[in-house]
Order: structure tokens, then sequence, then C-alpha cells
């Protein structure tokens, strides 16, 4: 298998991790491609008609994509266990905030990348960072219990999303008033699966 991929994305790295965890990251090529909203690749649409990664492209069958996509399907390949049956639907919920915070905070990051500096909208990237604390909040609020349980994809979803706040919004400091949550993500991020797929560039 082929993972179309960039180091910097979170969505990226979700999938990397569950690699990892689930014993499969030598069972992976990774190709590692640079994409923007404007500027896609060839191989990434050649995998994904939508241009975006991840992508994972199969010897047995058509690529996936998206990563909740690709980390259910890993997961059942390797009989991972990271979507229990008795939290199923938890766990998915958990991974869709964690996405959602992904989703913002990359948005953020093109605001100022990708548009011109005289179209920059300040207010819709406000909009997109109280996306980003609301649901931040929310976990630290409602979901620490969860994630103190055994490991699942909502644990892999979170600390992807609140790595990528720290090498993209370090200055937002998501950690104010979110003590509970800083501290479990201090003790998640020393795995071996987080610290080896730290993002660059």
């Amino acid at each position: 298998m082929k993972l179309v991929y960039a180091s910097a994305s979170p969505f990226v790295r979700k999938v990397r991790v569950v690699l990892a965890e689930t014993g499969q990251a030598d069972d992976v090529e990774l190709l590692n491609v640079a994409t923007t909203p404007v500027s896609t690749p060839e191989e990434v649409s050649a995998a994904n008609p939508a241009g975006k990664i991840p992508a994972l492209i199969r010897s047995d069958g058509p690529a996936i994509y998206d990563s909740r996509v690709i980390c259910q399907y890993l997961n059942d390949r390797a009989g991972g266990g990271l979507y229990p049956d008795n939290s199923r639907w938890e766990v998915m919920t958990l991974e869709a905030t964690a996405d959602a915070i992904m989703d913002a905070a990359v948005l953020m990051v093109y605001e100022h990348r990708i548009r011109p500096p005289q179209f920059v909208y300040p207010e819709w990237e406000e909009a997109q960072w109280t996306k980003v604390a609301r649901a931040v909040q929310a976990v630290n609020d409602r979901w620490m219990a969860h994630l103190a349980g055994p490991l699942n994809m909502g644990h892999i979803a979170v600390a992807c999303a609140l790595g990528y706040l720290d090498f993209r919004h370090s200055g937002r400091n998501w950690r104010k008033g979110c003590d509970a949550l800083d501290d479990w993500y201090a003790v998640f991020s020393e795995r071996d699966s987080m610290k080896d797929t730290i993002p660059e560039g």
C-alpha cells in the first residue's frame, strides 16, 4: 500500500499514528506530496478526485480517502479495536469533534498562506478560531472520562488535533481553561506513535 501524504497535515498524522499503533507502519510506503487548495499534484488527484490528502492506494482495490475512512479500514485490517462496539458512537463523535478542530485550524492557515493579503478576512479567521476554542473546551469539559479509558480512535484524533494547534497556532494558547486536557495531552504526546509523527514544514 502507498499513503499519499504531507507531514504537516493533521489528518495525515491521524493515519500515521493508527498505522503505528496497529503495527502496520511497515506495510505502507509513504508518498510525500506538496498540495494546496489551489494546486493539486497529479498523484493526488489520481488517488482522490477531490484532490485532498491523505489517500491510501491499495493493491487489492481502489484507492480510499478521507482520514476517517482510512483509519477505519486500517483498524479493521489489523483488528485494532480502535472503534469498540460498546462505545462506537461516542468514539466516532469524539473523532468528528477533533476533525472539526483540524478543519477550522487548517482553514486559518490557508487564509494567510493562499489568499492574497488584501483579501484576508480577519472576522472569518476569528470565527474559525471560535469553533476551535469551543470544541477544545467541550472536550475538556465533557470527554475527559472517555479519554481516560483504553486507547481508541477518539484519543488519537484529539491528540493529533491538539498537536496541530501547537504546530500552527501556538500563540492562541488552546490550553487556557483546559487544564485537564492539557495534562492528558502531555502524557499522550509521549507515545512513540506521536513522537515519530511530529509534523514538519
